[in-house]
Order: C-alpha cells, then structure tokens, then sequence
C-alpha cells in the first residue's frame, strides 16, 4: 500500500491513470489537444500525490488540510467535462437514435418530449428546476455536514460518492448519448435521423417555463459545465441516491426530506429535457450496483485501525 493512501485516493488515482492511458493509446481525430488532456492527468497525479504525502506528514494548514479531504469534489467538474472530449476514441458517433428507438418500444412515447409539452405549467416546472438544481447541494451539503459532524463517516461518504462519479465517467467515454437536446439540434455537427426528428417537440422549451428563475439558473449551469454524450447512466440520479443513502446511514432526521427532492430530481431529469426515460432507470441501477460495491471495497481496503470502521459496516449491513 502506497504510504497515507486510502480508498478514494486510490480510487482517484486510478481513474486518472487509467484515463490517461486511455488517451495516450486510443486517441484520434476527436480528441483535441490530446498531448494537453495527457498532461492534465499527469499533473493531476502528481498534485494529489503530493497532497496525500504532505498530509501524512503533518505539515498542511487548516486550508490545505481540508483540501486533501475534499479534493475529489473539486475534481469531479474537470473529469466530467474531460469526458466529453473522450467519448468518440471508441464510438464514433452518437448513440441517440438507438436509445430513441428504444424508449418508443418501452414506454410507447419520448416521456421527455411529452412531459413538458403536457404540463408546462411554471409553478410546477419551477419546482422541477429547482429539485433537479438540488443536485449540487446535495454533494457539496451532505459532504460538509459529515465533514463537520464524524470525519470517519465523511471518508466513507467521499471514497463511495468518488466511486460511482468515476465509473459513470468511464461509461461516458464508452457510450456517447447527448440526451434530450439532440431533438432541438443543440448538438455542433450532428443531426438525428429524420425518423427520430419527427418526434420532436414544436418548441423545445415553452414560453411559460423559461419565465421561472430555477430554470434560468439551470440552464446556465447545464451551457457552463455540460459535456455532450454522458447521459446514460443519469449520474443525476446516481449520485442523488448515493447521497440518500447516507442520509438514512447517518442523518437521519433529514433522509425523508432527503429522499423526497431526490424523488423529485429523478422526475425533473425528464421533464426538464436533460435525460431520457432510460437514463433515470440506468441512474438508479448503476446507484444499486455501484454502491454495494464501494462500501465492501471501503471497508475492505480501509485502515484497520481507524475508529469507528466496524460499526460503520454493520450499519451498513443493516441497511
């Protein structure tokens, strides 16, 4: 075991190696600036390396000493965008029209064309905006407070939420789907075939929705930080349920709230035209999947030592 290592530096460590070989092997026309984006996971290597040893020898600062805690969340911004300069080294179009085709065959429709064009009410998208806004509340809000609270249950929360991020990062680069948008010809250089065009909404966004603040603060984020073909899995809902899942572990006067925005998340992905029907149902199994896996991989490769780790796992059992 490298020295003061735990489970999400190893985590993030190995997410950026792999990236990086990825990029050094696999790259092709799509990926621009390539030798710079290798450089990137380089350096990134190096920095959090560094970060870790200068922990472990007891010389950060308060500021520093919080960011060798927190450090994943500041990067989950860049690796996600990252993702969407990759996702074409394998697949070199988009994925769109077979998750179309599949969509009509499941639920006989596109629930994300005929939600809002239903119901486009502005109290209730305004509602949506805003659960679907709660997104990064909940990762940066649920982190805090366990930081604040029990710094055992912050790393256990940090190394799963890290976990999930990354794997979901990984499918992105495997299986470019833009989403919802590529219905309004939102995507540079790519169009839907004309089949799949037809079910496209008259106007992608009506007047009555884009009236609400949520929606407008929304809409900035999403043009900021959104990198096309990572819709699937919806790491929306992904990660939302990782966090209700350590709202009932370990503040439990919350998790119903918790548990009902993150309901509401799920619906507004939809409505709000960010994803697909199967993108909320892949979030959730990737949730169900991912997050049992992490726990067993914490516990597993954590310091035996440190207090708290078994009665931690037999929560989590009990769960």
């Amino acid at each position: 075991m490298l020295r003061h290592y735990t489970f999400v530096d190893y985590a993030t460590q190995a997410y950026m190696t792999l990236v990086g070989a990825l990029i050094l092997f696999f790259h092709n026309a799509t990926v621009p600036h390539w030798p710079w984006l290798l450089a990137s996971e380089a350096a990134g290597i190096v920095l959090v390396h560094l970060l870790i040893q200068f922990q472990g020898s007891r010389r950060l600062g308060s500021l520093l000493n919080f960011l060798r805690h927190f450090y994943p969340v500041l990067l989950y911004a860049w690796l996600f965008a990252q993702t969407g300069w990759l996702n074409r080294m394998f697949v070199d179009h988009y994925l769109d029209p077979s998750i179309i085709r599949w969509e009509q065959a499941l639920f006989g429709c596109q629930p994300s064309v005929l939600f809002m064009q239903k119901l486009p009410d502005l109290a209730l998208s305004e509602i949506l905006y805003a659960s679907y806004f709660s997104y990064y509340l909940m990762i940066g809000g649920i982190g805090l407070a366990l930081y604040l609270r029990n710094r055992q249950q912050f790393f256990h929360y940090i190394s799963v939420i890290s976990f999930v991020f990354y794997v979901c990062y990984l499918i992105y680069i495997a299986l470019p789907i833009v989403g919802p948008r590529v219905f309004f010809h939102d995507v540079p250089d790519y169009s839907l075939p004309r089949a799949c065009q037809q079910l496209a909404p008259i106007a992608f966004y009506p007047d009555t929705v884009k009236a609400g603040p949520f929606y407008h603060i929304v809409s900035f984020i999403y043009r900021v930080i959104e990198a096309p073909g990572a819709a699937l899995p919806s790491s929306h809902v992904a990660i939302a349920m990782c966090t209700v899942f350590f709202s009932f572990l370990y503040l439990p006067r919350i998790r119903y709230a918790h548990l009902g925005v993150a309901i509401l998340l799920c619906v507004a992905t939809v409505y709000c035209r960010y994803h697909y029907g199967l993108d909320v149902l892949t979030g959730l199994l990737t949730a169900a999947i991912l997050v049992p896996i992490a726990n067993w991989l914490y516990f597993r490769l954590c310091p035996p030592q440190q207090e708290g780790l078994k009665t931690a796992e037999a929560e989590v059992q009990r769960l």
